[in-house]
């Protein structure tokens, strides 16, 4: 099966997939939940709705540092796809494709990201310089939400901010 993504042509795009054993709805309902995501994703600390679809997320970085995004759904097909990106200069925006599938096993989930960060190459050597790996980051956050979705908590703090999931 070939997949296809409508982000903007780029070699940079990292993609990680994982299978929930959730209904497709579940899984889709629970991440379309915006505010869920603080409790999976690694660095995002709280996402409030600013607009009908649009969200101030707060991003705890390296060193302590926080930042606000602001983020957009600029597509949304319920139980299939989810897509987003930051609300920033072209050159400078982060993209995003939530996929989910109904996978072969009855009762399970497919769900594949695709996200696209700035400044190519350029940007993933910056981020690395201060400790981040998006491509890292993107595989340990599928398999937190896969964990919630399972059993209801977090037990893998891999590329997390420090003290996030402290629960484990």
């Amino acid at each position: 099966m070939q997949r296809a993504s409508s982000l903007p042509p780029n070699k940079n795009e990292i993609e990680a997939s994982v299978t929930i054993h959730r209904p497709v709805e579940v899984v889709f309902g629970f991440y379309r939940d915006f505010t869920n995501l603080p409790d999976f994703l690694g660095d995002v600390i709280a996402i409030e709705q600013i607009g009908p679809a649009t969200y101030r997320w707060t991003i705890l970085g390296p060193l302590g540092v926080r930042a606000n995004w602001t983020v957009r759904v600029t597509e949304l097909r319920t139980n299939e796809l989810i897509r987003y990106e930051t609300v920033t200069p072209p050159k400078l925006r982060t993209y995003w494709e939530i996929h989910f599938v109904a996978a072969s096993d009855a009762g399970d989930t497919e769900v594949r990201e695709v996200m696209k960060a700035p400044l190519g190459i350029l940007g993933r050597v910056a981020l690395a310089l201060i400790g981040k790996f998006p491509a890292k980051e993107v595989g340990a956050n599928l398999r937190r939400l896969k964990q919630i979705m399972e059993t209801g908590s977090v037990t893998d703090a891999s590329y997390s901010v420090p003290g996030k999931f402290s629960n484990i």
